[in-house]
């Protein structure tokens, strides 16, 4: 299946499921924002409380959902067996691709992340809904483990491990949000901002393909990406996958990484 969709394919696929997921860092208004403006018929999916469970110290920032809570988010928004899935967002697909690599791992076939979002929405000059949508229960059966993880205690091995932050947070320069900065030693720099067009679409695969065999990912390499709290590494995934890269996600990233303070952090370029 196609890890993207253009604005004309929302068209003409059949009935599919629109996500609206509205989540940026330190930021908490997605709701509110999907209330005053979304595509018709998309349902607001809430990041922070069905895209991930509870923080831990233990498994970091936003852990992978427990698989059957995420069912029942699924069947909230109307995901039955079968049905294609758009998710987009308004930051670039960086929360979209949570959304497409959470459904793609719990085994629905057909997720798609719509390129350049709600700007290319816009820019097409279509129209806005307001208000909240009415969805139908769905039936969808959702089962873990259909793209595969790698876990705190392997990931440090991976022969290609990318971190998907920003540079500046990947050299230890700032940190924002975690206790300590810098990155697991031996991780590469992979910025999802090298992903994209200008106008936030994805770059074309021949573009990726070549970036990322910079990088050592290239077609049958070992290669696991990893980002502040498993979220916008997806989008480094998706980019592979556009690549024709398979790689897996570690999902506790670096906010479980760096709370332990027994494992080593490095930092510079």
């Amino acid at each position: 299946m196609s890890v993207l969709a253009t604005v004309p394919d929302v068209d003409s696929l059949t009935a599919p499921v629109l996500l609206d997921v509205r989540w940026r860092l330190g930021r908490s208004d997605g709701r509110e924002q999907y209330l005053a403006g979304h595509i018709p018929g998309a349902v607001f999916v809430d990041l922070e409380a069905e895209l991930a469970a509870p923080p831990s110290a233990g498994e970091g920032r936003h852990p992978l959902p427990d698989i059957a809570d995420l069912q029942a988010a699924a069947r909230r928004w109307g995901v039955h067996a079968g049905d294609a899935v758009v998710a987009y967002d308004d930051n670039a697909g960086q929360a979209a691709a949570r959304a497409w690599w959470l459904l793609r791992w719990a085994g629905v076939a057909d997720v798609r992340i719509l390129d350049g979002g709600l700007a290319a929405w816009r820019t097409a000059g279509l129209p806005l809904a307001t208000g909240e949508e009415t969805t139908e229960q769905g039936d969808v059966v959702l089962a873990a483990g259909h793209l595969a993880t790698v876990g705190i205690d392997d990931v440090a091995d991976v022969p290609v491990l990318l971190d998907a932050r920003a540079a500046e947070r990947y050299r230890g320069e700032v940190e924002p949000v975690d206790p300590r900065a810098g990155h697991i030693p031996g991780a590469r720099s992979a910025p999802t901002a090298s992903n994209l067009l200008p106008d936030s679409r994805f770059r074309p695969a021949s573009e990726l393909r070549e970036h990322y065999a910079g990088l050592g990912a290239v077609p049958g390499a070992d290669v696991a990406v990893y980002c502040g709290s498993g979220v916008t590494a997806a989008h480094d995934i998706a980019a592979l996958a556009i690549a024709g890269v398979d790689a897996a996600l570690f999902p506790g990233s670096w906010s479980q990484w760096c709370g332990d303070p027994a494992r080593p952090a490095a930092t510079g370029a």
